[in-house]
């Protein structure tokens, strides 16, 4: 994948510029679980020295985005059932209570662009488009979730996101949906009711629902 024509903030660090890319592609899904990376092949990719490449890659280890193996080998990670419970739990306990956070201040303008959003999503599971999927899902719960003005749970869901976004890719690759998730429909008849009880559950059963079609 060529990134040298991607536009990047010039005034960011290099390192910062790869690492924001990087950490992009992996959390959107544009990744498969388990596939390899080079500090030679990124730095070309990227048109930077490997210095900024390592510095990128060591960030993302440690956030669980990519794996390193004894060998010094970089991929992203392929996971357990157990890690993806484990991830799953997490989102079930912390998006629910974004969600609530963020009732008081959906808009109904916020609502209507993720109703489009939704209805987005529907198109790229038409097109059978899996990276489209993940990133649009990814972006219809983040509109919400900015609402809440909770940076820092916000930024522990992305991490999860983050580590789960090529294993969410491969899911949608194999799995035949006809529509997004009824759960996304109650997201946004809860909101536009301000009904948080019935909010909350809507958010939870979307998480797991996604549980339990990536360890079937």
């Amino acid at each position: 994948m060529n990134r040298k024509n991607m536009p990047l903030p010039d005034s960011l660090p290099a390192h910062e510029q790869v690492y924001r890319r990087l950490r992009g592609e992996i959390m959107n899904g544009t990744m498969k679980p388990g596939t390899p990376l080079t500090l030679r092949g990124v730095a070309a990719d990227f048109g930077f020295s490997i210095t900024p490449v390592r510095e990128a890659v060591r960030r993302l280890c440690a956030e669980g985005a990519l794996s390193l193996s004894p060998s010094g080998r970089v991929s992203t990670p392929e996971l357990t059932n157990e890690r993806i419970e484990e991830l799953a739990a997490l989102r079930a306990l912390l998006e629910p209570e974004l969600a609530s956070r963020a009732l008081p201040r959906a808009h109904t303008v916020l609502i209507d662009r993720m109703e489009v959003l939704n209805d987005t999503i529907d198109q790229a599971i038409i097109r059978q488009d899996a990276a489209g999927y993940v990133r649009l899902n990814l972006e219809f719960h983040r509109s919400l979730y900015l609402r809440a003005q909770a940076p820092a749970m916000l930024a522990m869901v992305e991490t999860v996101w983050l580590q789960s976004g090529p294993t969410m890719r491969q899911l949608y690759s194999k799995r035949q949906r006809q529509s997004a998730s009824i759960n996304h429909r109650k997201i946004l008849a809860a909101l536009r009711a301000g009904d948080e009880p019935s909010l909350r559950l809507a958010v939870r059963q979307d998480v797991l629902n996604g549980l339990r079609m990536l360890v079937e």
